[in-house]
């Protein structure tokens, strides 16, 4: 994500306060307190969002519900910080470095944009523990380092199969935010879920940006004007792994009178109210399972570095049912679900 030094330099320097990358301070109640049960300090966690942070609706939000959720039970003290839009490497390991400095020495990375700076950041401060989301890559491997990631191709293959259950016009679309691997694995698994259930299916596909440029997570413009595009092209359901930009497919699904699928997050609870309708069904992602068990873990002393993968059978992926939109198709997509977990359906993951 580098782009005219001028601009690398200005996003590294607001890097360099936590406050102007979007940070903020959030000690649970009685923060300065002693946790009941603990015998010491509260447990202290720093948080570094990806782009769109605490917000989002979607990914971050999700990573963002499990640290509270940790505040609540676990009586930890937290601080967020957030990644801007084109900036630099350097501005990466500056925030998680400065959470550290901070105080907060067990640290949550969401997003596999964070891998190489917390693997060098971990190496550089092996007394801290590190958690990092939806990466397993030998960057961000450490001792000290737990990488969360998930079956996404799964909970992907059951939303493709309601989408071809529930087309009318046997022609459904894929919004990808940026044309990873990591996004790949959720169109791979979309459309194997679809075609299982209708072979002749169509199915368009668009990514809204290409890397360096990972504006295609936040970026509501550029989601509507893809989605209307397939709407207008004939497509009645199309399934956004976008991130923030899904609240622009939600919108143009408003505006065709069309639906949609939402994604990480159960969007029919979180997207804007006006648009929650239009929401089908959502691949829940469980990053607030992963981001608690961490801290959890540390809390309770017993952490573990490698790579934990949350699948189907783990709970850690899943498709929701709010709004009823799916409820006369729901013991179909269960029984794919079953064979998923039974091994009897092996999902691509390209």
């Amino acid at each position: 994500m580098r782009h005219a030094t001028k601009l690398a330099a200005i996003a590294a320097a607001a890097a360099l306060s936590l406050a102007a990358c979007g940070s903020s301070s959030t000690p649970s109640p009685g923060a300065g307190d002693t946790p009941a049960g603990t015998g010491g300090a509260a447990l202290k966690v720093g948080m570094a969002y990806d782009v769109g942070g605490r917000g989002d609706q979607s990914f971050n939000d999700a990573a963002a519900a499990g640290l509270d959720k940790a505040k609540t039970e676990l009586g930890v003290e937290t601080k967020e910080a957030s990644a801007v839009n084109g900036e630099a490497e350097s501005a990466r390991k500056e925030r998680l470095q400065q959470l550290i400095d901070a105080g907060y020495t067990n640290i949550v990375a969401v997003g596999f944009a964070y891998a190489k700076s917390v693997g060098q950041v971990a190496k550089a401060n092996p007394e801290v523990k590190f958690a990092i989301v939806d990466d397993a890559s030998p960057d961000s491997a450490g001792p000290n380092v737990d990488q969360i990631t998930f079956a996404e191709e799964q909970g992907s293959y059951l939303v493709g199969a309601a989408a071809a259950l529930k087309t009318k016009s046997n022609h459904v679309g894929f919004i990808g935010g940026v044309q990873t691997d990591l996004i790949k694995k959720f169109e791979a698994g979309y459309v194997a879920g679809a075609k299982a259930v209708k072979p002749d299916i169509k199915i368009d596909v668009k990514y809204l940006t290409q890397p360096p440029d990972f504006s295609g997570f936040s970026s509501v413009d550029k989601g509507k004007a893809a989605a209307e595009g397939m709407y207008q092209g004939g497509a009645d359901i199309i399934y956004a792994a976008a991130g923030g930009s899904g609240g622009g497919v939600f919108t143009a699904a408003k505006a065709a009178g069309k639906l949609a699928i939402g994604v990480d997050s159960d969007q029919a609870k979180t997207a804007a109210p006006d648009v929650r309708d239009v929401i089908m069904t959502s691949m829940i992602k469980k990053v607030d399972v992963g981001v608690y068990d961490f801290i959890k873990s540390v809390k309770d002393n017993t952490f573990k570095a490698g790579n934990r993968v949350f699948d189907l059978a783990a709970g850690g992926v899943d498709y929701s049912t709010t709004g009823g939109k799916i409820d006369d198709i729901k013991s179909k997509l269960d029984e794919y679900k079953a064979k998923i977990i039974s091994g009897e359906i092996k999902v691509p993951t390209s």
